[in-house]
């Protein structure tokens, strides 16, 4: 594959302006060009960077997704048209790492209620037992790819204990117990914190269903910083309303943007964010460096980084 003229999907501006990024690779030996997003088809574009997915992508050799995810692309399409897939795993970790040691933080600063307060112009001091300190906590990690060890590293940072789940037990730097899909259950049942760090696939949706919430703790907070489709939305609901666990903080769902209809807006334990925790103003400068690299492998016929496809 030698392309010669990359596309850059509108799609992206849910993340950083196109423009940005074609700025950001204006060294290319390649053209250039924002997709007019009116346009059914690609053109001739011989790649393009795209947030979203469009009918016509098949059409095209190479896609390059900007986010890690790539469910939202058709895969057997992909592979019966030859379209090379790669994304952008790898530059998420330390943003959400931080994002998710924000939610631990809010929880048990209760940084949240003082928000809360503050909209109500309400001087309200937490109860005695209510604000905690998250050292000598335990936190279990679902998914140990890169999500998973910016996570862990920002976690054991702040004196939490980490155990984590993955689909070999192999050991993890800074993770006591590495358990499997097949322990989940055991592995939540110690950890104050459930945070999920995987890909959405066949095998791991519903991840997190009614007898893996009824495994946690009634203190435990669901952490979900990884997709909507991985949670059992009303198990969770109900687990809440029934205090089968303390809390949960959401950057993802089932249905995006949540619902206004979503009993979840009103729960005073739950941390809704609008699937954002992996947003960086260096997101562009991250992206364009894959991009990049991809362009000069392809162009010398190597494999690129971050196949998928």
């Amino acid at each position: 594959m030698d392309p010669d003229t990359l596309g850059i999907d509108p799609s992206v501006s849910t993340l950083f302006p196109p423009e940005v990024l074609i700025d950001r690779l204006s060294d290319l030996l390649v053209e250039t060009t924002v997709i007019d997003e009116r346009e059914s088809q690609p053109g001739t574009c011989d790649g393009v960077v795209t947030f979203a997915h469009r009918e016509w992508l098949p059409e095209v050799e190479w896609v390059h997704s900007v986010q890690a995810g790539v469910d939202r692309f058709p895969h057997e399409s992909f592979r019966e048209a030859g379209v090379v897939l790669t994304n952008s795993t790898g530059i998420h970790g330390d943003a959400i790492g931080e994002t998710v040691a924000g939610y631990v933080l809010a929880f048990a600063r209760r940084l949240h209620d003082h928000v809360a307060n503050q909209q109500r112009s309400n001087w309200s001091q937490p109860e005695w037992d209510e604000a905690w300190t998250i050292a000598g906590e335990r936190a279990c990690i679902v998914g140990l790819g890169g999500l998973g060890r910016g996570i862990v590293d920002r976690l054991t940072g702040l004196g939490i204990d980490v155990d984590g789940v993955r689909r070999t037990p192999v050991s993890e730097p800074g993770v006591d117990r590495v358990y499997t899909p097949s322990e989940l259950e055991t592995a939540v049942a110690d950890a104050r914190f459930v945070v999920l760090a995987v890909p959405l696939t066949e095998k791991t949706r519903d991840l997190i269903d009614g007898d893996v919430l009824a495994a946690m703790r009634d203190d435990a907070y669901l952490i979900n910083a990884a997709r909507g489709g991985v949670v059992d939305q009303d198990a969770l609901v109900a687990a809440l309303k029934d205090g089968g666990v303390a809390g949960a903080a959401l950057d993802v769902f089932e249905t995006e943007p949540l619902p206004e209809s979503s009993p979840l807006w009103e729960m005073d334990e739950v941390i809704v964010s609008p699937h954002c925790g992996a947003f960086t103003r260096e997101y562009v400068d991250n992206v364009a460096t894959i991009v990049r690299e991809n362009v000069r492998r392809l162009r010398a016929g190597d494999e690129p980084v971050n196949r998928v496809l």
